[in-house]
C-alpha cells in the first residue's frame, strides 16, 4: 500500500510518482478502455489529499467514482490495476465490495455530499473522531441531489470538507448558472493576481500565521468573489480558492490548514481534464471514456439515434432534443450541430430533463429525451407524475438498455422494462436490429400521441449509415413471427433476438418489437399452436416482459408451460458483453441448453 510511502516522499519524488501513475493509467485504459481524461486530472490532487487525510480513518467520498483510479492505486490495488474493467477484475468505479477504503459505492453523479453528511452524523453519534471529505466535480455539483445536500449542511451543523474539482467539464462541457459562476471565479482578475500572492506566502511559511489569519487572507485575496457574491458563502459555507489542482505542495499546505477548521469548507481547485496526455487534453469529451486501442470503428445505436432524429427533424420543425450532460454519449451532438436552436443540454438533471420535455410535448412539440437507462431511474417520479399521468407526448430514448459490459452494476440497463411496465399510458418498444431501430424512431415521431419509450443497447455494429437512413420508413410496431417450428415458441424482445436465431432448434421464433402493449393477436395465435412458450429478455425477470406475457396467458386460460428467461435476482458484475451474457445464460449456446431441457421434459410427457 502506497499510502504510508507517499507521506515520506519529497515533492520531487511525488512529481515523479505522479508521472508514473499517469503513465500506468494511460497504458491500462488504452488497453482495457475506461475513464481516462477525468482520472488524469486528479493524480496530484489525490496524492496531496492522502498526505493530509487517511482513508483508513477518514471517510473519503469520491463523487461518481470515475476519477478515482489514483485512489485505487494508492490503496492496495496497484498490482491488480491492470485488471480494471475486465471480467473478474477491478471495477472501473468505487465499490465497497472491492475495498474497505471505498467508503461509499458510486457510479452516478451527485451522491457524495449526502453520503458524507450521513457518515459525519454516524461518527458524531458513535463519538468517533473521524472526518468526512468529499471530492466532487463541477459537473456533478450541478445535479439536484448535490445542491439539496449543500443546502442542508448548515442546518445539520456540518463541518464537511468539500474539494471542488473544477475542470469545466462533466462529459460534455458544463452548462447552467453554477457552471458560469465557477468559470467567473477561476478566470477573475482577483484569482489570477492572487495566485502569485499565495505562492509568496506559502514559500515563506512552514507553519505560518494562525489558521484563522491565513484563511482570512486566502478568502479575501483568492476566492475571486464577483461583486461580493459567492454561492457557497451565501449558503453558509467557507470558500477558499481557486487553487492550482496540479501543484501538490500548494494543495497539501491548503488541506493541512483546513483539516481542523471549525466550519464546513469548500476548497475550489482547478484541474485540467486529460492532464499529461496531449490528445486527451485537446479533446477531453472524446477521451472521457476511452475505447481500447485497436478496436475497429463501428456504428453504435447512440450515434444512429442522433443521425436518425436529425434527419427526421429536417422536415418536422416540432422535434426538439434534450440530454442530461450527455450530448456525445447519447449521440445527440449530431443533432446539436445541425439544429442548435432545438437542442437542450440541461446538465446532470435527469428529473428536470423529463419534466421539461413533458411540458414541451403538452404544448405541441415533439421532444426526444435521450438518457441512459441507468440514469433514467433517477427520474422515476417525473415519469409517473409529470409524463404518464398527463399522457404527455414524449419520446424517451433509453440508451444503454440491457448489459452494458465493462461499466458494470451501476450502469447495466437491466431495470427499465420492469420500472416502466406498471406505468399507465407508457408504450415500450425494443427494436431487434439497427434498421428496425431507425424505422421505430421514425414511426413513433410521426405518430407521437403519448409517452413512448424506445430502448436500445450499448452495442456497435457493422452497417452503412446512409443506407440505414435511406431505408427509413413507417412500420407496424406489432410482433412478427420470423420462423415457425413445432417443439416450442420463443418470444424475444430487443437485440437478444440475434442469439435466438442462432439456435438450431425446431421452434417458432417471435420478434416482440413492442413490449407494452402486448400484441394479443399474435400471442393468441402462438398459444393456440404451442404447449411450451419461452420468453427471452435482456432484463430482470421479476416483473419483466416474461412476467407480463405469463400473466396475460393465464388470463386467457392457456394451460401450457411458459418459461421466462432473463436476469435472476442479483446484481450483474462487469465484463465484456460477451462474457456477461454467457455468465447470465443469455448467449445462444446457454439458451439452447435451457430450452432443450424443457423441450425434452415436454416430449416425455407426450405433449409435443
Amino acid at each position: 500500500m502506497l499510502l504510508d510511502e507517499i507521506r515520506k516522499m519529497t515533492y520531487e519524488e511525488l512529481s515523479e510518482l505522479a508521472e508514473k501513475i499517469r503513465k500506468k493509467i494511460v497504458d491500462v485504459v488504452m488497453k482495457n478502455g475506461g475513464h481516462l481524461a477525468s482520472n488524469l486530472g486528479t493524480v496530484e490532487l489525490t496524492l496531496a489529499l492522502y498526505r493530509v487525510f487517511d482513508p483508513r480513518e477518514d471517510a473519503i467520498i469520491w463523487d461518481t467514482g470515475h476519477q478515482a483510479y489514483t485512489h485505487k492505486i494508492l490503496t492496495g490495488r496497484d498490482e491488480m490495476f491492470h485488471t480494471i474493467r475486465t471480467f473478474g477484475g477491478l471495477s472501473g468505479f468505487v465499490t465497497r465490495r472491492e475495498s474497505p477504503l471505498d467508503w461509499f459505492g458510486t457510479g452516478h453523479a451527485g451522491t457524495s455530499i449526502a453520503a458524507a453528511l450521513g457518515f459525519e452524523k454516524a461518527f458524531e453519534f458513535l463519538k468517533e473522531k473521524k472526518q468526512a471529505v468529499v471530492i466532487i466535480g463541477d459537473g456533478a455539483l450541478t445535479s439536484g441531489m448535490a445542491l439539496e445536500a449543500l443546502n442542508q449542511m448548515k442546518n445539520l451543523g456540518s463541518k464537511l470538507r468539500i474539494i471542488l474539482n473544477d475542470n469545466g467539464m462533466s462529459i460534455s462541457e458544463n452548462v447552467g448558472g453554477l457552471a458560469y459562476h465557477l468559470s467567473k471565479l477561476r478566470t477573475s482578475p482577483v484569482y489570477l493576481k492572487g495566485k502569485k500572492a499565495l505562492k509568496r506566502i506559502l514559500e515563506k511559511t512552514e507553519i505560518g500565521f494562525s489558521v484563522e489569519e491565513e484563511m482570512k487572507y486566502l478568502r479575501d485575496s483568492l476566492k475571486g468573489v464577483i461583486q461580493g457574491n459567492n454561492f457557497f458563502e451565501a449558503i453558509g459555507l467557507k470558500y477558499f480558492g481557486p487553487f492550482n489542482g496540479h501543484n501538490i505542495e500548494i494543495l497539501e499546505k491548503i488541506l493541512k490548514r483546513i483539516k481542523d477548521y471549525d466550519y464546513p469548507v469548500v476548497v475550489h481547485v482547478v484541474t485540467r481534464k486529460g492532464k499529461g496526455f496531449p490528445t486527451a487534453e485537446e479533446d477531453p469529451t472524446r477521451y472521457h471514456s476511452a475505447s481500447p486501442v485497436g478496436k475497429p470503428e463501428r456504428l453504435s445505436y447512440s450515434s444512429l439515434l442522433g443521425h436518425t432524429v436529425s434527419k427526421i427533424a429536417e422536415r418536422d420543425k416540432r422535434i426538439v432534443a434534450i440530454t442530461a450532460a450527455m450530448a456525445d454519449g447519447t449521440g445527440l451532438s449530431v443533432f446539436q450541430k445541425r439544429h442548435p436552436d432545438r437542442f437542450f443540454d440541461l446538465g446532470i438533471t435527469e428529473q428536470t430533463c423529463v419534466t421539461f420535455g413533458a411540458a414541451l410535448g403538452l404544448q405541441g412539440m415533439k421532444p426526444v429525451v435521450a438518457i441512459y437507462s441507468t440514469f433514467l431511474q433517477r427520474a422515476y417520479d417525473q415519469l409517473i407524475h409529470d409524463v404518464a399521468l398527463q399522457n404527455a407526448p414524449i419520446l424517451l430514448a433509453i440508451d444503454r438498455s440491457g448489459v452494458v459490459g465493462e461499466d458494470g452494476p451501476t450502469h447495466h440497463g437491466l431495470f427499465d422494462i420492469n420500472y416502466l411496465l406498471p406505468i399507465p399510458n407508457v408504450k415500450i418498444i425494443s427494436p431487434s436490429s439497427p434498421q428496425e431501430f431507425v424505422n421505430a424512431i421514425y414511426t413513433v415521431l410521426k405518430n407521437l400521441n403519448g409517452p413512448t419509450a424506445v430502448r436500445y443497447p450499448k452495442e456497435s455494429f457493422h452497417g452503412n449509415l446512409e443506407e440505414l437512413l435511406s431505408n427509413m420508413k413507417e412500420i407496424d410496431l406489432g410482433w412478427k413471427v420470423i420462423k415457425k417450428g413445432k417443439d416450442a415458441a420463443v418470444i424475444a424482445t430487443g437485440t437478444i433476438l440475434d442469439e435466438i436465431v442462432k439456435i438450431p432448434l425446431n421452434v417458432t421464433v417471435v420478434n416482440a418489437l413492442t413490449i407494452k402493449p402486448l400484441d394479443i393477436r399474435v400471442l393468441k395465435e402462438i398459444a393456440q399452436n404451442h404447449e411450451l412458450i419461452f420468453t427471452v429478455e435482456e432484463a430482470m425477470k421479476i416483473g419483466g416482459f416474461g412476467s407480463y406475457v405469463a400473466q396475460r396467458l393465464q388470463e386467457m386460460g392457456w394451460k401450457g408451460t411458459v418459461v421466462n428467461i432473463g436476469v435472476d435476482d442479483h446484481f450483474v458484475p462487469h465484463g465484456s458483453r460477451k462474457e456477461v451474457l454467457e455468465m447470465l445464460g443469455l448467449n445462444a449456446e446457454e439458451l439452447m441448453k435451457t430450452m432443450l431441457t424443457y423441450i425434452k421434459v415436454k416430449s416425455r410427457e407426450g405433449k409435443l
